[in-house]
């Protein structure tokens, strides 16, 4: 476990008390039973802009504290525990190392005080088809105007910026040839269709037709800060699946200590015993790797591809076992819609493809090991 400073505990302290209180679970069935098509609540990602969890990443000099990658993952894991709803993945953590990293002092002062004070949402658009395979674009740019479609963008239904993955050369499956782009949801040329996913969650299929767009970083280089990106969202949906882990593992053993069964309470078979042992020594050694990438983040550095890919393999193991178990061992109350194993089961299944899925991740770390 990471020793945190007297900054980051207090960080950490107010995200869960916050959590807890004012986004938990309830929150999530009100806005999946409300029969908007909205992918988060206005008014909580507002509370949370406030408190500046926006800005956690982004320079005092753009309107944000300069907090680091530790810091926010903290607040991803409290926020994860009560499936809160926002764009803090999207717009906080990747928006922000997007532009800060690769884009233009120009393009920094325009979006990163916006980002910071959560006037805007911005969303990633990489995916082309149902499985991650950033390298597979086919979505063309030519003279800064793109032609093409993406699926499975998270807010995108929200978004007030598009940062997309384009094709200016090559051909889909190679990595060279791939720019960035800033793009407005807004421009002409751009359409959105919201996709209903398992999880009440929000995300989009979104087309380009001409849509005109801002080139980040450099034309056909864009495959390296790609990945930079990708990582970085990788890394911080780890720690937001850990903390979701966590919740529902702490739920299951209060209920391992209190339901009865034969007698005696169903904590003292020891079948269920083993079973939950096996939860918590997961969810310790996924920890480790999670904010061992959080912080080497923070300690700079070019290449995270391992440290990314360990995190979110680790992570997608976790959070499949331990929501797994959470339904059975709660037996049928666990199937049910009252009980909140089925939030936890439905946010675990698209989390764990959201980036690229175990199988996918142990193969890329493979890679980046040489093997």
């Amino acid at each position: 476990m990471a020793v945190l400073t007297e900054e980051q505990t207090m960080i950490r302290d107010a995200a869960k008390g916050w959590a807890q209180e004012a986004s938990p679970t309830t929150k999530l069935r009100a806005l999946r039973d409300g029969g908007s098509k909205a992918p988060f609540d206005a008014g909580v990602w507002g509370e949370m802009a406030e408190m500046g969890w926006a800005g956690v990443l982004i320079d005092e000099a753009h309107g944000g504290s300069g907090f680091g990658y530790l810091s926010l993952g903290l607040i991803l894991e409290e926020t994860g525990r009560t499936l809160t709803a926002s764009p803090l993945l999207s717009t906080a953590l990747v928006g922000a190392s997007a532009i800060s990293m690769f884009g233009s002092e120009a393009q920094k002062a325009e979006w990163l005080p916006k980002i910071a004070a959560g006037e805007v949402v911005t969303a990633l658009a990489v995916d082309e088809g149902p499985h991650h395979a950033p390298e597979k674009i086919a979505l063309a740019a030519s003279g800064g105007k793109l032609t093409g479609k993406k699926t499975f963008v998270v807010d995108g239904d929200a978004a007030g910026l598009f940062i997309v993955a384009a094709r200016t050369g090559g051909k889909p499956g190679e990595t060279d040839g791939i720019s960035l782009y800033l793009v407005p949801a807004d421009a002409a040329g751009v359409s959105v269709k919201h996709l209903a996913l398992a999880d009440s969650r929000g995300a989009a299929e979104v087309s380009f037709d001409g849509a005109a767009g801002e080139l980040l970083g450099e034309e056909g280089k864009g495959w390296g800060p790609l990945e930079a990106i990708l990582d970085r969202a990788r890394i911080g949906l780890s720690a937001e699946m850990l903390g979701q882990s966590l919740q529902a593992f702490e739920i299951t053993l209060d209920y391992l200590k209190t339901r009865t069964q034969f007698g005696q309470v169903i904590g003292t078979f020891q079948a269920l015993q083993h079973r939950a042992a096996k939860m918590f020594t997961d969810l310790e050694m996924a920890r480790s790797c999670i904010e061992a990438a959080l912080e080497g983040l923070d300690a700079g550095g070019e290449d995270h591809r391992a440290a990314a890919s360990l995190a979110k393999c680790k992570a997608s193991e976790l959070v499949h076992l331990v929501s797994n178990e959470m339904v059975q061992m709660h037996g049928g109350i666990g199937m049910t819609d009252v009980h909140d194993a089925g939030l936890y089961l439905k946010r675990a299944r698209v989390a764990e493809q959201l980036f690229g899925g175990a199988g996918y991740h142990k193969d890329r770390y493979a890679k980046v090991l040489g093997f």
